[in-house]
């Protein structure tokens, strides 16, 4: 879901000099990673850079065929209007979730990460009957903008589109939780050589500027355009 909006764009621009038409659908990654391991057919899987390594492993997405498309970071949000802690730091990120009423936090890979810096902070039983998890597929800025949860945390792409809350910034330098997007080729797919092209594309400098405006960087490093596994 985090990367849905950015893909939407780096597709359409794609397209507009590709023949291939181009459907996408977004699910919660958890969805996702199932859907492509019972079977479903799909051209092209982005998910997080482990979830691609599993269906790999798996033999559900090509071998060879991974492109890292997008790094992004975890950002803070409270309801519109509400006061906006201070999170300059990590003794002041830790502060504002101990006095936080509830805090939200995702299924995916960035909220496992955030619910393991509780624990190196020595403060996961704490807050554990104050912490919240979205259901697969919900943004927790959702949660945040109905009164659910005073305090979330989701990548700033699942946060910065959303109505009725403020973004209060994204996590100290030393605690930041990014994770990095992938693609991969469905294993079954009988358009390996568009799918390739596609990834070039969305991977090369040109959509740097698009990723950018969906709060998120292009990836460090990924592999130069997959060749088909014959």
């Amino acid at each position: 879901m985090a990367t849905r909006q950015v893909l939407a764009e780096l597709v359409a621009a794609w397209q507009q000099r590709s023949v291939s038409a181009v459907a996408i659908e977004s699910v919660g990654g958890v969805d996702a990673a199932r859907r492509v391991q019972a079977g479903e057919p799909f051209d092209v899987v982005v998910l997080a850079s482990d979830a691609i390594d599993k269906l790999i492993a798996g033999g559900h997405v090509v071998a060879g065929s991974k492109v890292d498309l997008v790094d992004s970071g975890v950002s803070v949000a409270v309801p519109a209007g509400a006061a906006r802690p201070d999170i300059g730091s990590e003794a002041a990120l830790r502060r504002a979730v101990q006095a936080a009423p509830t805090i939200g936090y995702s299924t995916g890979p960035s909220g496992v990460a955030l619910l393991q810096l509780f624990e190196r902070w020595g403060i996961a039983d704490e807050i554990r009957q104050r912490t919240v998890q979205a259901p697969p597929g919900v943004p927790v800025g959702a949660l945040v903008a109905r009164g659910e949860v005073a305090l979330g945390f989701q990548q700033l792409s699942e946060l910065m589109h959303l109505d009725g809350i403020d973004v209060v910034g994204p996590l100290p330098d030393a605690v930041q939780i990014t994770t990095t997007f992938s693609a991969g080729i469905g294993a079954g797919s009988a358009q390996a050589a568009a799918v390739r092209d596609m990834l070039a594309s969305m991977s090369s400098p040109a959509a740097a500027q698009a990723i950018r405006r969906h709060g998120m960087q292009p990836a460090r490093t990924h592999p130069s355009a997959p060749k088909e596994q014959k």
